[in-house]
């Protein structure tokens, strides 16, 4: 018993700022650009859609930015998050490497997405907005974004991808529970939805259709605003809780830096939380923290997709976007990890991959979720879709150090709980599931 199984820090040790990584890259990140004239966005080109507070978080080139008291009281109820010494995980695989994961699955809809939901309600509602409008993918965000409007008193309307609507029913449930309406993308009820569906006829549907009617929604509305829960720089930021923490807890464990990071990958937000910290370490104290982006082979958008100014949703409702892209109206297969079906990857970390800071691997469905049941089966966790790449891109390293006899440092970012994706758990235990 003298060996811990986790670290989980004091409330007092919740971080107190965000850290923006904007200020430490080497080369200044390229600035997202107005549609109509392609000249760098300024403050009032977001302003019918974000309250000023995100404005300013999404244009700062500060390095800490302030975390307010609200926020963090709020983010009471489930942070610090805890890190784990996956002991029995190691032993099963027969590795010397010393194997951490941070667990994001104890929040109040288990998953990274309200470390992010919490900031954005509160700073909508500071700026007197009523109604948050927002897009949904496996359901993570729109359910973090329901409870977070809720939190501060104001209504929330998503547009679930399709395929995920009628997949994950839970999450549906999950995001009215929470006092949402939950409405499947491409839908009947707005302009997008009518010409997407024309368009893409019984399309599964994408991030990229409901983030345009998402959009249309809010700016129709002088009472609403738009949330976004990946991509976006002041998104990221707010995800950078996780590192920090991370940090923290490693050193209690008496434990050096990572020689290896594995996060999954999406739109890019729980890659950039937990390891945008440490890629300051990198960068300003001369680490040497390999990271890897694990992104879906499903939407490979790092690995196969170009860096080009792009847009984030399917009707060009956005700014353009300088960022890993496979095309606005690429429509993923309709694969479990509906958190990761998105076309492009955050701006910040495409650039991070563009200046050589990350690498990427894309790994296909059947892997991930391999890597997903024997994390269940060692370590009592049931991880959602998503976060089984980040497990399985891990385990691959954890095969090398056990070929080589490295007794390496690795850490996993463990995204959410899959406790609500265990008809996708069923469909690899039934042998059915296709390898996309």
């Amino acid at each position: 018993m003298t060996e811990l199984t986790k670290v989980v820090l004091d409330e007092s040790d919740i971080p107190t700022h965000w850290y923006n990584i904007v200020a430490d890259f080497p080369t200044p990140p390229p600035p997202a650009l107005n549609p109509a004239t392609r000249e760098p966005l300024q403050p009032d080109d977001l302003a019918a859609i974000f309250p000023m507070g995100l404005i300013e978080q999404e244009a700062s080139a500060e390095r800490w930015i302030e975390i307010p008291d609200a926020v963090r009281e709020v983010y009471r109820l489930w942070r610090p998050s805890p890190l784990y010494r996956a002991r029995r995980l190691e032993k099963a695989l027969g590795t010397p490497a010393r194997i951490y994961y941070k667990y994001e699955g104890a929040s109040p809809v288990g998953s990274h997405k309200t470390n992010s939901a919490i900031p954005q309600a509160y700073y909508n509602a500071q700026a007197g907005r009523r109604r948050l409008t927002t897009e949904t993918g496996a359901g993570q965000w729109g359910s973090a974004l329901a409870f977070a409007a809720e939190t501060f008193g104001m209504k929330c309307d998503v547009f679930q991808v399709r395929s995920t609507y009628e997949g994950k029913p839970y999450r549906r449930m999950l995001m009215q529970t929470f006092g949402a309406s939950v409405t499947p993308s491409p839908s009947d009820t707005t302009e997008a939805g009518r010409a997407l569906q024309a368009r893409f006829p019984d399309t599964p549907g994408s991030l990229g259709m409901a983030i345009s009617e998402a959009i249309e929604e809010a700016v129709k509305d002088p009472e609403a605003s738009y949330s976004l829960g990946s991509v976006l720089n002041h998104v990221a930021l707010h995800q950078t809780v996780i590192g920090q923490e991370a940090l923290k807890q490693l050193d209690a464990f008496g434990e050096r830096l990572p020689d290896h990071l594995f996060a999954c990958a999406g739109g890019g937000s729980n890659l950039a939380g937990i390891c945008f910290p440490f890629l300051r370490e990198n960068i300003v104290n001369g680490a040497g923290v390999q990271v890897t982006a694990c992104e879906p082979a499903a939407a490979p958008s790092l690995t196969q997709g170009e860096y080009r100014y792009d847009h984030g949703d399917v009707s060009g409702m956005t700014p353009l976007l300088k960022m890993y892209t496979l095309g606005a109206d690429f429509v993923p297969s309709p694969v479990h990890a509906g958190g990761l079906r998105y076309h492009g990857m955050a701006p910040l970390v495409s650039h991070a991959y563009h200046e050589g800071l990350i690498s990427a691997v894309a790994l296909g469905q059947v892997e991930a979720f391999r890597a997903g049941v024997l994390f269940s089966r060692t370590e009592g966790i049931v991880p959602a879709s998503e976060s089984n790449h980040a497990i399985a891109g891990a385990l691959r390293q954890a095969e090398k150090a056990k070929e080589t006899g490295s007794d390496e440092v690795i850490l996993i970012g463990v995204s959410g709980s899959g406790q609500l994706d265990l008809p996708a758990y069923a469909d690899y235990l039934a042998g059915t599931m296709e390898d996309a």
